[in-house]
Formats: structure tokens, sequence, C-alpha cells
């Protein structure tokens, strides 16, 4: 199974950072943001991470729910949602299994080893569950104000 731009977003279930299993199809309705990424507390994740809370109101305000998903366990996505104050669902996907299905469990390269990990990508879902939009292989400086124009251009009312 894979994803692809304007067909329907696989169902998946993850636990969330507050031990609630959270369902994806739980959102239809609305608009989704996930936004996959390598590891909290690192320092490109945590840049990510707090423009998505400096921009959530805005993305509440298009209706839009905003999901973080990495391989970190639930213990982990506590303590950084804590220390930052994020507004949003962390996701653990330990097993990168949902990673695995949107095609961002990579093969990476960090001072010439190799090992298999997150590539930073982030998709849009609309409120009737199809995936719309998606970037890959993301750098995080002005990603997320480039997602919250798409979301404000696209799927407004």
């Amino acid at each position: 199974m894979t994803v692809n731009i304007g067909q329907a977003a696989p169902d998946f279930e993850l636990t969330a950072s507050d031990g609630q299993t959270v369902k994806l199809s739980q959102f239809k309705g609305k608009n989704v943001v996930i936004y996959f990424y390598p590891k909290d507390m690192t320092p490109g994740c945590t840049t990510e991470a707090c423009d998505f809370r400096d921009h959530y109101k805005s993305f509440a305000e298009a209706d839009t729910v905003v999901l973080g998903i990495s391989p970190d366990p639930v213990t982990r996505h506590q303590k950084f949602i804590e220390k930052y104050e994020l507004p949003f669902i962390l996701l653990s996907d330990e097993n990168h299994t949902v990673a695995e299905i949107y095609g961002v469990w990579k093969l990476k390269k960090n001072y010439g080893k190799e090992y298999m990990g997150i590539e930073r990508s982030t998709f849009v879902i609309d409120r009737k569950g199809n995936l719309v939009r998606e970037w890959r292989n993301v750098r995080v400086k002005n990603h997320v104000d480039e997602v919250l124009d798409y979301v404000n251009e696209h799927l407004g009312d």
C-alpha cells in the first residue's frame, strides 16, 4: 500500500503522546497536515515543531488538524511537548509502519554512515480524506509558512 496524490489517504492507527489511540479517519471533515520528522529534541525537528506551534492558531482557523509523526516512543513525545509547549498531537510510529506507507522510511547517510530513518516530509489531506499535497525531503526554513499558505489558498471554504 502506498499513498498517491488525489487518492484517499490510507487510514492508520497510532498511539498519541497522551496515550490515546488516534486514527486518521477520526479527522474526516477537517483538513489534516501530517508531518513526519526524524527525532524529538534534535535541532531541525525542534525548529519545525516550534514553527507548527507558532502557526497552530492559523491552522486551527483553517479547520486544519496538525499531526506530527516520528519513530520516537510516547514518553519522549510527552517530554518534547512539555518542553516546547506543543499544542498538537505527536504520534509514535516506532515500527515505522505508517512511515513506510507514506514512503518516508528511507536509507539515509550521515557522516559516512548509512542507516534507515525518516525523510522529513509533510502531507496535506483534505476534508474528504484525500491526499492533496506532499512535500518530501523538506528543508525546515519557511516550510510551515508554505504549508499554511497552501491550506489557506486551496482548502479554505
